[in-house]
């Protein structure tokens, strides 16, 4: 029931939406109508009245001698000049869709910067060029007004030039300017696809460069790279830049080539993961909030424990450790780590890498501060990183974009406020950044943008809609440039209704503006150098001076090829990291436990060696108690047959020697022998005698 209730009440909404915008569309079909037949008025007035003097034009002519006469009209002040009274340099960065013949993609509004200019569906063509310093009847701004411009981007120091004032036509005596020293307070560069913010970028990064600030920027598209070489003329281009007072130039801008771990053309780019952190990290692989906690503690425990985080796989041989019997009890000792939430991290670190993500991480590190080399003549350095195949990793190359911003923070000094920046960082597809990221995320993105002003770096985020920022990156940005916002639905009419009411007042109706802005057109308010915003100025941009063709394959590659950095960074380093050591470590332990088991086994088969010993001598012993007993036995055996046949000797003899002496009358000394054995100490030597013998025979035994 309630989500009935809630398609009903979105339905109501919709449909709210739908009407309010039909009777816009009316009441400004309407006001066109009768804008038209006043204008058709004053040109059958004209016709009537020749003598007048007054040009004389048709609604339905092009506006290609209009803008041919806008250079004339003002031939007597020159090209508009900034408030030193100098001519400033014409290095802007083209549109995207400036020229045809420099622009391969056909579906880009080419038209808006040819010769004749885009026509603005909200304020009828004039029928003459202004004259300088006055406003032209048929547009949306009176003459104060285009005063108030024209005072409110006057600037007396250095500046950028944007373009010309648009009030029905150009007026190419009101330049709109962004003070160079305004530019740390950041900007925002935003617009429906094919609105003109890539080139806007371009023409934003020649000036910066022209004037001594190195650039760092993004090329998502692969179409910024003709930078490094001057654009050529032609007469659509020309048209346009003499329409808006420019003098156009072709001029190239020195330019280094990077990519992101060597994917693509370019000088590598990688961090390791210990300098870029778990935060970044975290965002890049998804993980909640106790994940990213958990992760947190990982990185502590390696830097604690000796163990380097350089690439992905030592992350991963930390936490494989951690999760091992080995590592269970450093495990433990984390606390908050759960071997559940190591394995979901070590998880996701396998996809990450199977991704082609670990090519990002390595040695040689980069060393931020190769952004902000100025070439030999003084011009800032361009810094383009080229990032293919953006669409399939996002996260990555918005990350990676984070990590070099925090660590310039790091390695950067507190300089204030100065006459212009030390780097100007373009955050291209900044929506990226912001998608799916955390609380703790986020605010360390405020933090770096509110605090790296202080440090001279100026960022430009680059994207759709204003709402792809938080309102706390917003409120740092003090420069924006607004190309056209589609409002085909009713959350597109809701972000345009936010953005408009995000302006300061003007005599603009900007929900009308801002949907017929033509490509090359944008809404601009900056920061004037007493740091006020400017007034709105609805703008037609310069073109660009470098060619806005991606330059050629092996042109880029042999650029690439004699860059002097490529030595130091080009080729990928392999140190001894948390990897080699738990490898080490695991097989010091390995080979420790096998000598453990090796001793064990041993003692153990000593035990069972001496435990045999033991039972053989016992049962040598027992052996021998039975032979010592059977030989006592057969002695004593034999004593007893020898004492009996003794005793039986000693009867016969007894009676022996009866009978001889009976025969020899007595006379025993015949007998010695008899004698000595018959008598006491006879019979004691035959008893020794046999002792003797079987004594000697047992032992033999």
């Amino acid at each position: 029931m309630t989500d009935a209730v809630e398609q009903a009440r979105a339905a109501a909404a919709a449909a709210q939406a739908a009407a309010e915008e039909a009777r816009r569309l009316a009441d400004e079909a309407a006001r066109r109508a009768e804008e038209l037949a006043a204008a058709l008025g004053r040109a059958a007035e004209a016709t009537s009245a020749p003598d007048q003097g007054e040009a004389i034009t048709s609604p339905g002519v092009s506006r290609a001698a209009e803008a041919t006469a806008v250079p004339d009209a003002t031939a007597s002040t020159g090209e508009p000049t900034s408030g030193t009274g100098a001519a400033p340099p014409d290095r802007t960065a083209p549109d995207a869709t400036t020229d045809p013949s420099s622009n391969p993609d056909p579906s880009s509004a080419t038209d808006a910067m040819s010769s004749s200019g885009p026509t603005s569906t909200a304020a009828p063509m004039s029928t003459a060029a202004p004259a300088p310093g006055t406003a032209p009847a048929a547009g949306p701004l009176g003459a104060d007004a285009v005063e108030a411009i024209r005072a409110g981007y006057a600037v007396e120091g250095t500046a950028l030039e944007l373009g010309a004032l648009v009030n029905g036509d150009p007026l190419p005596d009101v330049q709109v300017r962004i003070p160079l020293g305004m530019l740390n307070r950041h900007g925002l560069v935003a617009g429906a696809t094919g609105t003109g913010k890539t080139r806007t970028l371009q023409l934003l990064a020649e000036q910066i460069a022209a004037n001594g600030v190195p650039v760092f920027a993004a090329d998502v598209k692969g179409d910024l790279s003709g930078i490094a070489e001057a654009g050529a003329p032609n007469a659509k281009l020309l048209a346009r830049t003499e329409a808006i007072g420019q003098r156009w130039q072709g001029t190239a801008s020195q330019t280094e080539f990077y990519s992101l771990g060597g994917q693509g053309t370019g000088v590598p780019i990688r961090a390791t993961v210990s300098g870029f952190g778990p935060l970044l990290l975290a965002k890049v692989l998804g993980l909640n909030a106790t994940q990213e906690s958990s992760l947190g503690l990982v990185f502590h425990h390696a830097e604690r424990a000796g163990l380097p985080l350089v690439d992905l796989s030592d992350l991963r041989a930390v936490l494989t450790y951690l999760v091992s019997d080995q590592g269970k009890a450093e495990l433990a000792e984390l606390g908050g780590l759960s071997k559940q939430t190591a394995g979901v991290i070590l998880r996701e670190l396998v996809t990450f890498a199977d991704k082609g993500a670990d090519r990002f991480f390595g040695e040689p590190e980069i060393d931020t501060r190769e952004f902000l080399r100025t070439a030999p003549d003084g011009r800032g350095i361009v810094s383009l990183l080229e990032v293919p195949g953006v669409q399939d990793q996002p996260e990555v190359f918005s990350t990676f974009l984070m990590w070099l911003l925090a660590d310039l923070f790091n390695e950067l000094p507190e300089v204030g406020d100065t006459d212009k920046p030390e780097l100007v960082f373009f955050f291209d597809e900044a929506h990226l950044l912001f998608s799916g990221s955390s609380k703790d995320f986020r605010e360390q993105i405020v933090r770096t943008v509110r605090l790296i002003r202080s440090k001279g770096v100026g960022i430009v985020f680059v994207t759709q809609t204003p709402r792809d920022l938080p309102d706390d990156v917003l409120a740092q940005l003090g420069s924006r440039v607004q190309h056209q916002l589609r409002a085909h639905t009713p959350d597109d009419a809701k972000a345009l209704r936010a953005t408009v009411s995000t302006y300061p007042t003007s005599d603009y109706d900007l929900g009308e503006v801002l949907t017929s802005l033509a490509t090359g057109e944008a809404i601009v308010t900056v920061m004037n150098e007493d740091g006020a915003p400017t007034p709105v100025a609805w703008t037609r941009l310069r073109a660009p001076q470098g060619s806005m063709d991606a330059l050629p394959s092996d042109v880029l590659e042999a650029r690439v090829a004699s860059s002097p950095l490529l030595a130091r960074y080009g080729t990928p380093v392999d140190p001894e990291s948390a990897r080699e050591v738990l490898a080490a470590r695991m097989e010091s332990a390995a080979a420790e436990a096998a000598a453990a088991q090796a001793q064990a086994d041993a003692e153990q088969e000593a035990a069972r060696a001496a435990a045999a010993a033991a039972k053989e001598a016992a049962a040598q012993a027992a052996r021998d108690e039975r032979e010592r007993k059977a030989a006592q036995a057969e002695y004593e055996r034999t004593q007893r047959e020898f004492e009996r046949a003794e005793r039986a000797a000693a009867g016969r003899r007894s009676r022996s020697s009866s009978t001889r002496a009976s025969r020899t009358g007595g006379r025993a000394g015949d007998d010695p022998l008899g004698g000595l054995l018959g008598n006491g100490l006879g019979q004691a030597i035959a008893k020794e005698v046999v002792r003797g013998i079987f004594s000697t025979l047992r032992r033999r035994r």
